[in-house]
């Protein structure tokens, strides 16, 4: 048995401990679910994983961006891969809701004023996904896991295996893994959509990282195969970051114009899902 906790349940097994109560509610899976914990003179005794010392919780809770897998007493470690391929670190970082991922210390998800889990459903609903989807970088998995609640099948591709890993120890991103309809793919997304037929998907959703770490998934050669791949008819959502900052503006008029450039004749900016919305 595995326990997860991170600033938001130490914080509330602190306060219980000043008010001097000896049992709360607490979350071991990140906030979807709720187990009695014992709280003691010397720790607090988790079910199935035994007694963590209140300096490992007072430990874990000095660290606001990490979250600590616990296996049993005195066994815990932070939730994170090293991906020597290429030379990055990812860990899984706690929200008030579903948890982010950090690539080198920068989160992969909008986290101030929403969480992660509503910043993709505000991707999702732009991308209104139906019939058969391609999400071009899974990440997390929230994008896939969505729009498999939608659509008949989801093709989501992952560029680093070490980003799975994450994946499989985040209790959010469990139904990537069961869901029937969603199909996961390793490799470079620039590669691996060459290789499909043409007009295959319905929806596109591409969320790709920070240009400055995959500027290929900006280019004009890579819209031009998700145009080609993409039935008439069909849209395409790309996430871009805030298009009222500079930086957003800069780089959603740059990719507008490139994605024309590849077919797209409508582009729309949808800044309410820090994206744009391109359409075949």
């Amino acid at each position: 048995m595995t326990a997860l906790l991170s600033f938001y349940q130490t914080r509330r097994l602190l306060e219980a401990r000043t008010a001097g109560l000896d049992a709360i509610p607490l979350s071991l899976d990140l906030g979807l679910s709720e187990v009695m914990v014992r709280l003691t003179v010397a720790g607090v005794h988790l079910p199935d994983v035994g007694q963590i010392a209140w300096s490992e919780v007072a430990h874990i809770h000095a660290n606001k961006q990490a979250v600590f897998r616990i296996t049993g007493p005195g066994e815990i470690e932070k939730v994170q891969v090293f991906s020597e391929t290429f030379n990055r670190l990812y860990s899984l970082m706690p929200t008030d809701g579903a948890p982010t991922m950090l690539i080198s210390g920068i989160p992969m998800h909008r986290i101030k004023h929403t969480d992660p889990m509503n910043d993709t459903r505000t991707k999702i609903k732009a991308a209104a996904p139906r019939g058969r989807v391609l999400d071009t970088c899974t990440g997390l998995g929230y994008t896939a896991m969505l729009a498999a609640q939608r659509a008949d099948t989801v093709v989501t591709i992952e560029l680093d295996p070490a980003v799975l890993e994450i994946c499989r120890q985040n209790p959010w991103s469990n139904p990537l893994f069961d869901a029937p309809n969603i199909k996961q793919l390793i490799g470079d997304s620039f590669d691996l959509v060459g290789e499909f037929d043409d007009a295959f998907f319905d929806r596109i959703i591409h969320d790709p990282p920070m240009f400055n770490l995959a500027g290929h998934l900006y280019s004009t050669d890579y819209y031009r195969e998700l145009f080609r791949v993409l039935k008439r008819g069909g849209r395409l959502f790309h996430y871009i970051g805030d298009l009222r900052s500079k930086s957003g503006r800069n780089v959603a008029r740059s990719a507008a114009r490139r994605l024309q450039e590849a077919g797209f004749r409508v582009v729309k900016r949808r800044p309410e899902a820090f994206g744009l919305l391109a359409f075949k």
